[in-house]
């Protein structure tokens, strides 16, 4: 295509609700215009981060819908009501004066009232143009390529794109909106409305008045009027919403920060977490850490007919290896001896709190399935008068939420202890690692690598072995026994039937062998220098490593650093059918799902042995995650993708993401149960396992990283005063070859009222298992009818809280519930997610590779990575060691003359305006220019550099894949792809930003309280 200029409209947001108090008293109320309503929702597609966008887009652009009033077209300035509490059963509100907002126990209100903007209708065919100009800026570039033959680095600089075309320097306008100041800050840009009869002008002539023409600050404050827009030019114009106005979850984090922060004590029944976002120190007195595990809700409805009229999920989120925080207590290690862990007789739930004892003591009751059991006499122990042990504060399973026992044999694979955890580097040894010094890079930080394997806390040193296989088109195996004065190499050219050529040697201690595996790491190189084969196997070679580990009767993990789709005549080769277009459409599932079995079959052996594997990708084409990925599905494994991978510039972040990996809490060759109390079962499970009956997860390795999603339902109806009771039990093995039971438990409320479901629920928990449950209907259904169920459900729950819940309020305020104010902004992030809606303007690997991020992502993960976090760096303090204060992720907030970070776990972008200062840019990049081909800022001896590399490498931390840095400059056209993760705004390709799905869901609410 060539180059042209592109005319292009202001994009112009839709009205909305407007953000009132809780007695439904508006900031003002402006005049109204009639409009017409869309009769359907737009379909949410959006750009990647990491991919080519399409050349066009199937999407007809259109305005969100309006909100309604009841008696007519009209439109309603109302904000949406925040319902502090829910009425009280047999009571009522406490009278407050109007305008007060009531506060909810342990919360603070964070939201004022609002302020209208001036608001000019849409021209017509202004998201087309849009949509089009943003095809042609970003049709001749794809982020973080460095195609064969080109130098490395971001296309934007790569040999042949044309630098200086003719709308080269022209990005689409930004959303129109006023800008709301931030303390201390005053903002230097306005976002003013055009009129309608405004003729549409060159792109950077409308770059140039948007951003230079209004620079005053306090343009469109309250009582004033845009200097851009005059009222006498378009007549009676009926009011926007600000999206200031509208729940800020930035504000809503910082509120629960400052009630919740500290100590929590779980030792009520049902008691809600703090946000995942809170820094929280937990005391377990009886119930888990909610680190370990979250509930989508607190208070569990009596009866199922409830939870259908409410839709809130019942789900739980699990993550049983996951990391505590300074100031917490492992959970305990309990040693019963040979007699091993006391259970009930019938359900066999596991000793904790919730059994009670009776009898003297000499029988219990458990409260999963209301059996008694007796006491062995090794355990008994007489009661106080308040029936309680007189051991009780000795015993951990006895007063703790979470815990461990040590196992018995019967808990062992075939009645034996196991042998300590093995780890095995497979590694590609073909043209392609080669070529990009993947294979200079592992054998020279080998070394360090092997550093960090893990040890238990009780240990000096680890108990863990290593060994190592390279392949190409065949497979090598490698004799590093510690007696040997050289390294011994095996060739198995048979690939069709893998076999173990030696027993002993293969895997060593990595301490006693040190010198043979230096030895060995100096010679693969050279090896290999020479090598032109680039038909790879990969099958095989996980193959070998299963055998490896079944002859040394040893679970472990395969880290497996693979190139290229395997195309070489041996099991697993696999065809290219690499076809972007069915991306987004019905038929995606077909080239989302595997296109054989081999690779499950492969990932259920994995499971049979105790052996995850962990795929490295390093691939420059399509090497076909879907069908390649299944292997680290089924046995607990995950992807590691890098693109275009060069030594240069992502070595770093490679070596990195393996020590992160082989370093952090890990449980091998383990099997999860949960057991829930009578009247609830759990029936789905969501997540990274294989399962051979209805109830045992077998996860060949799970880590600190990961997180399994479990669907709760009613399979009887259930007393007010019974609660709900649930013991999730991991039996695995650990670093040091010890088999050990982890015990979690939780205790949950039960009502028959639903408006105390509605008070206890947690929307980080919700959106997770939302999360997990669309992305496992990928595979079963078309992503238009799952999106349209997320956002039924979405209604329903808004909904049936107006219904039953909320006090009476006319049908033209939106009404959201204090503990789920942020669904709609929540559930609106997630369509927009490229898991959901990545459609042609993505590879297929990119699609396929963030779904199973998601599918495994705990809650603290997942809700970054739907609402990326926004930091400001131009004015931070360089005496601080705390984060900068988070913004609302919208183009709002970015202003000229400032630096912002921007993430969401997957991808880190550091934008820089064009107003930011020479000296900034001197102090921090040590050049008056920054380079934007840089993956990380020059260690400079100043304390500003350092303030920023520290901020950069805390976020890093906070994250378990390390992002890699990509520093993009204002109107480069890399900024359509930051302006992607700014969820608030209207998407690139017209997708609703934050206020639009607004209005549609007060449309889907008041639709569904007319039925």
């Amino acid at each position: 295509m060539n180059p042209q200029y592109i005319q292009q409209l202001q994009q112009q947001k839709q009205p909305g609700p407007q953000y009132v108090n809780s007695f439904g008293v508006p900031s003002c109320d402006g005049p109204q215009q009639n409009i017409k309503v869309p009769q359907q929702y737009p379909t949410q597609k959006l750009m990647s981060g990491l991919s080519l966008p399409p050349q066009k887009s199937g999407i007809v652009p259109r305005p969100a819908p309006p909100i309604l009033t009841e008696s007519s077209n009209a439109l309603s300035q109302n904000p949406p009501i925040i319902q502090q509490r829910p009425p009280m059963v047999g009571g009522s509100m406490p009278i407050q004066q109007p305008g007060l907002m009531p506060q909810q126990q342990g919360r603070i209100q964070n939201h004022q009232p609002g302020y209208p903007i001036n608001y000019q209708q849409n021209q017509q065919q202004q998201q087309q143009q849009q949509q089009d100009s943003y095809n042609l800026q970003r049709s001749q570039y794809q982020l973080g390529a460095n195609m064969p033959g080109t130098s490395s680095g971001y296309p934007v600089n790569q040999p042949g794109r044309q630098a200086n075309g003719p709308d080269s320097d022209k990005m689409p306008l930004q959303q129109p909106g006023q800008i709301l100041q931030q303390p201390g800050r005053i903002q230097n840009f306005q976002q003013p409305g055009y009129p309608i009869n405004y003729t549409p002008q060159p792109l950077q002539d409308l770059y140039n008045i948007q951003r230079n023409q209004y620079q005053q600050p306090g343009v469109n404050m309250p009582g004033t009027t845009s200097p851009g827009y005059q009222p006498s030019q378009q007549g009676q114009q009926a009011k926007r919403l600000d999206p200031d106005t509208m729940p800020s979850p930035i504000q809503v984090m910082q509120d629960d920060q400052k009630t919740r922060g500290g100590e929590f004590i779980t030792n009520q029944k049902g008691l809600v977490p703090p946000f995942v976002t809170t820094k929280f120190i937990v005391k377990d007195q009886g119930n888990a850490s909610p680190r370990f595990i979250r509930s989508t809700i607190y208070a569990v409805p009596t009866t199922s007919d409830i939870m259908k009229q409410t839709g809130v999920p019942f789900g739980l989120i699990i993550s049983p290896m996951a990391k505590i925080v300074d100031g917490e207590n492992e959970p305990p290690i309990v040693n019963m001896g040979d007699m091993g862990p006391v259970r009930c007789v019938r359900c066999k739930a596991y000793m904790c709190p919730f059994m009670q004892f009776i009898d003297a003591g000499r029988r219990f009751q458990c409260l999963f399935c209301h059996a008694t059991t007796e006491v062995p006499s090794e355990y008994f122990q007489h009661l106080d008068h308040t029936g309680q042990r007189m051991d009780r504060y000795e015993r951990p399973e006895l007063m703790l939420g979470t815990y461990e026992f040590i196992a018995t044999k019967d808990y062992c694979r075939n009645n034996t202890i196991p042998k300590p955890p093995v780890f095995i580097f497979v590694i590609d040894v073909s043209y392609n690692n080669i070529k990009s010094g993947l294979i200079n890079l592992i054998c020279s930080e080998m070394k360090n690598i092997l550093k960090n394997l893990p040890k238990d806390t009780s240990q000096d040193k680890t108990k863990m072995k290593v060994g190592f296989i390279t392949y190409s088109n065949t497979v090598h195996f490698y004799n590093i026994n510690s007696n040997l004065t050289q390294p011994q190499m095996m060739v198995v050219g048979d690939v069709h039937e893998i076999f173990m050529p030696l027993l002993d040697g293969f895997l060593c201690d990595a301490n006693e062998s040190g010198a043979v595996i230096d030895s060995l790491m100096t010679q693969i190189p050279s090896m290999f220098a020479d090598t032109r084969e680039t038909e790879t196997i990969l099958a095989p070679a996980i193959q070998a490593g299963i055998e490896a580990l079944k002859a040394s009767g040893c679970p472990g993990k395969l880290i497996v650093l693979h190139s290229s789709l395997p195309i070489a005549e041996a099991p697993g080769k696999l065809k290219n059918r690499d076809d972007r277009k069915l991306l987004g459409t019905d038929k995606e599932k077909t080239i989302l799902a595997p296109q054989n079995n081999i690779y499950n079959n492969l990932g259920q052996d994995c499971v049979n042995v105790g052996c995850s594997v962990d795929l490295y990708l390093f691939n420059n084409s399509y090497i076909d995650i879907a069908t390649i990925g299944q292997v680290c599905r089924l046995s607990g494994g995950e992807v590691f993708k890098y693109t275009y991978f060069q030594a240069d510039t992502d070595g770093d972040r490679l070596i990195t993401d393996i020590i992160n990996n082989i370093s952090r809490p890990i449980a091998f060759d383990s099997v999860m149960r949960v057991r829930t109390s009578t009247g609830v079962r759990p029936t789905d499970f969501y997540g990274h396992f294989y399962m051979s009956n209805t109830t045992d997860m077998e996860i060949a390795s799970i880590d600190c990283n990961k997180a399994i999603g479990v669907e709760i339902k009613h399979d009887d109806k259930l007393n007010d005063d019974d609660g709900v009771y649930i013991q999730v039990a991991l039996l695995y093995t650990s670093c040091s070859g010890i088999r050990r039971l982890r015990i979690i438990n939780l205790s949950l409320k039960t009502s028959s009222q639903m408006a105390e479901l509605y008070r206890t629920c947690d929307p980080d928990a919700i959106i997770n298992f939302f999360s997990k449950q669309c992305v496992f209907e990928l595979s079963k259904s078309t992503p238009k009818l799952i999106k349209d169920n997320l956002i039924t459900k979405c209604a329903t729950i808004l909904g049936a809280y107006r219904k039953h819940c909320a006090l009476p309020f006319s049908a033209s305020r939106l009404v959201l519930p204090e503990c789920m104010k942020l669904l709609p902004l929540y559930v609106n992030c997630l369509l927009k997610s490229d898991a959901l809606s990545g459609g042609s303007d993505m590879t297929v690997d990119d699609r396929s590779y963030i779904m199973m991020v998601v599918s495994t992502m705990p809650v603290y993960t997942s809700v970054i990575y739907f609402y990326p976090r926004l930091l400001p760096l131009h004015d931070i303090n360089i005496n601080d060691d705390d984060l900068p204060q988070q913004l609302r992720c919208s183009i709002d907030k970015f202003i000229d003359d400032g630096a912002f970070l921007l993430e969401n776990g997957i991808h880190m972008f550091f934008w820089l305006g064009l107003g930011l200062s020479a000296e900034w840019i001197q102090a921090v990049f040590g050049s008056p220019v920054a380079d934007t081909d840089r993956t990380s800022l020059p260690v400079i001896d100043n304390p500003l550099n350092k303030r920023v590399r520290d901020i950069i490498a805390q976020v890093r931390a906070e994250r378990h894949h390390c992002m890699r840095l990509t520093i993009v400059r204002q109107r480069d056209k890399l900024e359509m792809v930051l302006r992607h993760f700014l969820v608030e705004d209207r998407g690139n390709d017209g997708s609703p930003g934050y206020v639009d799905f607004l209005c549609h869901m007060h449309k889907e609410i008041k639709a569904l309280l007319n039925q």
